[in-house]
């Protein structure tokens, strides 16, 4: 991740920055840094999964949200843009601002190459800061391949893998299954070189 300029920028310059820009870019501590641009399986995932998450929840006390709006991490000083975020009763928004969002349940968010090893260690790291956060799915977007992990105790975190076709994601903190085949719907992998090794992956749906 590439940091647009070395200097210090306010909370609410990067607000007005973002407004005006053409792309999105997150917001740490100062630094400004500029988001992977999306891709078809990307995006294709996001939508599978918050399509089905906001149907199974059309009667219930919970939301979800997509990228277009934004997570205020307050003890890191940080904005950023979760793939998706499951919300259970009211949203808590950000000085009334309705775009910005303080307590999601649940984030979820599709792996890129560039951002792959960030959202596993530091981007965790900055979530587990936030009280109402219990449950985080990485998806990969490049293979059949889920990391769930959920909050069992304070500073206690488990993780579960999901890697075959018929398997199915049940989530931990909120009544809520799907399976892989649903979740990568008419998602097309391509080969993709890994060590040196070439392997053909096809998609499903």
């Amino acid at each position: 991740m590439q940091i647009t300029q070395q200097r210090y920028y306010t909370p609410k310059e990067y607000l007005e920055l973002e407004e005006a820009a053409e792309y999105k870019s997150e917001y740490i501590d100062g630094q400004i840094i500029p988001m992977a641009g999306g891709t078809a399986n990307h995006n294709r995932i996001s939508l599978n999964l918050s399509a089905a998450i906001n149907f199974a929840f059309r009667q219930q006390d919970y939301e979800v949200f997509m990228s277009d709006v934004r997570l205020w991490i307050t003890q890191k000083r940080t904005y950023t843009y979760p793939d998706v975020m499951i919300l259970a009763g009211e949203p808590e928004f950000y000085n009334n601002r309705k775009d910005i969002i303080l307590n999601p349940q649940i984030i979820v968010e599709v792996l890129s190459k560039s951002t792959k090893g960030y959202d596993h260690e530091d981007k965790f790291q900055a979530y587990r800061t936030i009280s109402t956060f219990q449950e985080y799915l990485l998806i990969d977007k490049t293979r059949i391949h889920v990391d769930q992990f959920s909050k069992t105790g304070k500073k206690q975190w488990t993780l579960r893998e999901y890697d075959e076709e018929d398997e199915a994601i049940a989530l931990v903190t909120v009544p809520f299954e799907i399976s892989l085949q649903d979740l990568y719907n008419k998602v097309k992998f391509k080969p993709f070189e890994s060590e040196g090794e070439s392997a053909d992956v096809e998609g499903l749906g």
